[in-house]
Order: C-alpha cells, then structure tokens, then sequence
C-alpha cells in the first residue's frame, strides 16, 4: 500500500472527527446549563472526560497494538457517536454527563490515527505524514466551532445530532477506506524513532515517569507543559460561561450565546491555521526554541490578563486578544514537544510525548473546576487573572530552566509538530 492511499482516509476520518468535536465546543457548559447546572457543574464535565480518557487511551492504544488499528478505531469511533446521540436526546443533566464519559471511556482517535501512520510510513517521511493530522486539525478547527454557533440558534441539541452523524460518516470512512491490517505485538517493530503514535505509558505506570521526571532539563520542560495546557484548559471550558456573563451583542442587547462564541473560536482557529501553517517555522529558525517559548508565555500573559478590560460590547478588544492568545497558543504546544522530544533519545519519543498527552489529560482534569468555581462565585475578574497567572509561573519556570534543557540540536521543529493541536 502506498504511502498517499494510507494517508488519504486517514486524513479525512481525523477531519470528520475533529468536526464533530468542535462543534460542541462552544455550547457544551451552556447545554449543561439548561439542566440546570452551575458553572461548576458544567466545567465538571469536561474533567470527566479527561479522567476517563487518561485512562482509557494508553489501554485502547495497546490492544490496537494486538488486534489492528482499523477495529479499535471503529470502536473508538462508535463510543464517541454513540456519546453525542445520548448528548442529543438529554433529558436530564445526568444523561449529559454520561455522553461525555462514554466519550472519554473510548477516547483514542487520534492516538491510534497516529499509530497507523507510524505502521505505514518509513520514519524520514514520517514528520511530513504527520503533517496531515495538523492540517485537518486546522481545519477542523476553523469550521467546527462556527457551525456548532450557527446550529445552537435553532435548538441547542442540534449541534450534538449533526456532531453525531459527522462521526457515523467517520466510522463508515473507517470501514471502507481503510485497509484492514491487524499487527501483531511481535511485528510492530521499527529502527526508527518513535512518533508521537508511539507508546504511551499507562495512567498508573508510575515508575515510568518517576523516570523520566528525574531528568532535570526534561522536568522544567514538562513542568512548562502542564502549566500552559492547564491554564489553556482552564480558559477553553470557561470561556463561554464567562463570556455569557461579561459581553453582549446586538440591539437591544442581549448576553453572548453558542453562536458568538462559536464565530470567536473559529476566528481563534484561522488565526491558528496562520501561525501554525509557516510563521512558527521562519520565527524558530530566526530566533531558536527558548526565545519563542519566552515569547509565548508573555503572549498568553497579557492575552489573559486583558480579558479583565475588554468593554461589554467591544468585537475590537476580542479580535485583538484572539489573535494575541492564538500566537501564544499556537507557539507553546509545538514548540515544548519539540523541545521534549529533543531531550530524549530517538527510541524514546514516544514514551515522552505520552507523558506530555498524560499531563495534559491531568490539566483538563484539575482546571476546568478551578474555572468553574471562580465563575460560579461571581468572581469573574479573577477567572482571567488565574489564567494569566499559571501562565506568568509558567514564564519563570522557562526561564530558570530553559537554557539547561535547551539541547545542541537544529532549532528547527520538526514538520508534525507545527501542525499539533493547540
């Protein structure tokens, strides 16, 4: 099989799926609400699927190992359609919890997307193939969060039904674009480096990353890592209870709803798809890893922390921070797992980036309360400052350990990793 019929359905079953995510994004705090839930409550959700997928995933990529990628990915494919049906047809706040946990319960996708471009790429046209993944993301996106607005106006269960059929349409995708080819634990052997579809430690294989936590240069980098995406977390699943409270629209005016926010993430995603798409690459040649890092924890600082002054009614401010918070966003992921990935040996990349996608999942469990109890005690100023403040500890830690861990290789990233999700 070719390297191009390989990454073709890929491509599109992960551009389905990343559809169907984002089209829930800007609503799903705001449909919780309708049953009833406090921002606290509705930020729990997001913490549910976390915990479940940091569990789940490490197991589901292992048995993908075994019984072939193109079964487990159905599987996982069919949990997740299955989580939006029941997202669909809630009819109490306890079914809204349940989609998510089922959701998180077969989260993998991506992961074993990941790995089957591992399978069937040689590892010097693996960073390009990786690329793909990027790119759908990009797109993904930019249209997924506007379309979930724009549907929440005619009925806030809506988006979850189309989100749904989006990831039917993947599964089929996956059944007859995809070429069966189950691998056995004794064939999956490569002299190449390890992708970032290489294994992942396992949620409780504590010994694991005791070591590679001992590493000092690789602590301060993982250290940066959990910071940003936590106050990342914090800002993504907050942001549109806040938003609901602080900005209005229209005349006579009202309070911000899904669609606002919806049209605001897609702005944020094209902004993403342009820093990611080829600035990231000239800024890192120019300038090296370590100063854009520095760059982009100040970037995210003052992004935050503006959020504080952005006038009621005021599209101006908001465009101005997006853009802002999209460089910095847009800068941190691929720039620290670049830096990750190149203070570990080749064979070890995988395990490193699965330690980073752990602390992530770690990240959206502990930040999404933190927001939601800030916003449900009314102290809306302090939502943003958090934020901004994780990310100013963030900057320090950089900048006391950045130089120990910076490594003697090529400033330049890896291709893959300019197309990470942010």
């Amino acid at each position: 099989m070719s390297q191009r019929s390989a990454l073709l359905p890929i491509f599109l079953i992960v551009l389905v799926d990343v559809l169907g995510f984002t089209i829930v994004i800007p609503l799903l705090s705001l449909y919780a609400e309708r049953f009833g839930a406090s921002p606290l409550t509705a930020t729990l959700i997001v913490s549910c699927y976390a915990v479940c997928a940091l569990i789940s995933t490490p197991i589901i990529g292992k048995l993908s190992d075994t019984y072939g990628r193109k079964p487990l990915l159905m599987i996982s494919q069919a949990g997740t359609c299955l989580g939006f049906i029941i997202l669909g047809t809630s009819e109490a706040l306890w079914m809204v919890f349940l989609g998510r946990i089922l959701d998180g319960l077969t989260a993998g996708n991506l992961s074993i997307a990941q790995a089957y471009i591992t399978d069937h790429t040689t590892p010097e046209n693996r960073a390009k193939s990786f690329g793909f993944i990027g790119i759908a993301f990009g797109i993904g996106f930019m249209f997924g969060p506007a379309l979930g607005g724009w549907l929440g106006q005619y009925g806030m269960h809506l988006p979850f039904i189309v989100a749904a059929g989006l990831s039917a349409c993947s599964i089929l995708a996956t059944h007859f674009m995809l070429p069966p080819e189950p691998l056995k634990k004794k064939q999956v052997e490569d002299t190449g480096p390890v992708g970032p579809g290489g294994k992942r430690p396992g949620a409780f294989d504590v010994e694991t990353y005791a070591e590679y936590m001992r590493r000092p240069g690789l602590r301060g980098l993982y250290v940066q890592f959990y910071l940003y995406t936590f106050a990342f977390s914090l800002f993504i699943s907050g942001f549109a209870l806040f938003a609901e409270r602080r900005f209005i629209t229209g005349d006579p005016a009202h309070p911000w709803t899904a669609r606002e926010v919806g049209f605001l993430f897609a702005f944020a995603g094209l902004a993403g798809i342009i820093w990611q798409g080829g600035l990231i690459g000239r800024l890192v040649k120019k300038y090296g890893e370590y100063k854009l890092c520095t760059t982009g924890f100040i970037a995210l600082i003052f992004a935050y922390a503006l959020f504080i002054f952005v006038p009621a009614a005021d599209w101006t401010w908001l465009i101005g921070i997006t853009i802002l918070s999209s460089f910095g966003n847009g800068v941190l992921r691929p720039v620290l797992t670049s830096r990750i990935t190149q203070s570990v040996g080749k064979h070890e990349q995988g395990v490193a980036i699965g330690i980073s996608g752990s602390l992530s999942s770690l990240a959206m469990m502990m930040a999404p309360p933190t927001g939601g109890f800030l916003i449900n005690e009314g102290w809306l100023d302090a939502w943003p400052l958090v934020a901004a403040g994780v990310s100013l500890i963030g900057l320090v830690v950089c900048l006391i350990v950045g130089r120990v861990s910076s490594v003697a290789a090529s400033p330049t990233l890896p291709k893959a990793e300019l197309h990470s999700k942010a």
